[in-house]
């Protein structure tokens, strides 16, 4: 029985497979990478953009309020992540914006009984 083929055709497979990887390193390792690293994938197009805001809910009277607004929150389609701050009476939102806007997360707020505004970040 001749192995020769199958160790080449394994070699061959390892090598193809290990490019995925293996050249990511070496352009980082050249100082090249972030955001046009991520543009030489033909996936580009259908990677989601993620925004994160902060929500000033004013109505928060208590410490289980930040879990009703957090749970109405994370209903909505996009929605990736929801951090609720009872002190500081806000919520801190993550979504795809293909699929969620801030009107949909003031209205989802406000139909779970709590208003929301956006806040606007210190600068």
């Amino acid at each position: 029985m001749d192995s020769k083929p199958t160790l080449w055709a394994s070699v061959l497979a390892a090598t193809g497979a290990s490019l995925c990887c293996v050249v990511p390193l070496a352009l980082v390792s050249f100082r090249v990478g972030g955001a046009w690293l991520a543009t030489l994938t033909r996936l580009e197009p259908l990677r989601p953009v993620f925004v994160v805001l902060t929500l000033a809910v004013p109505g928060m009277t208590c410490a289980a309020c930040p879990i009703t607004v957090k749970k109405a929150l994370t209903r909505v389609d996009g929605v990736t992540r929801v951090e609720g701050d009872y002190d500081r009476r806000q919520a801190v939102v993550r979504f795809d914006d293909a699929k969620a806007d801030v009107a949909g997360l003031t209205r989802t707020t406000a139909d779970a009984g709590y208003p929301s505004t956006l806040r606007e970040s210190a600068k």
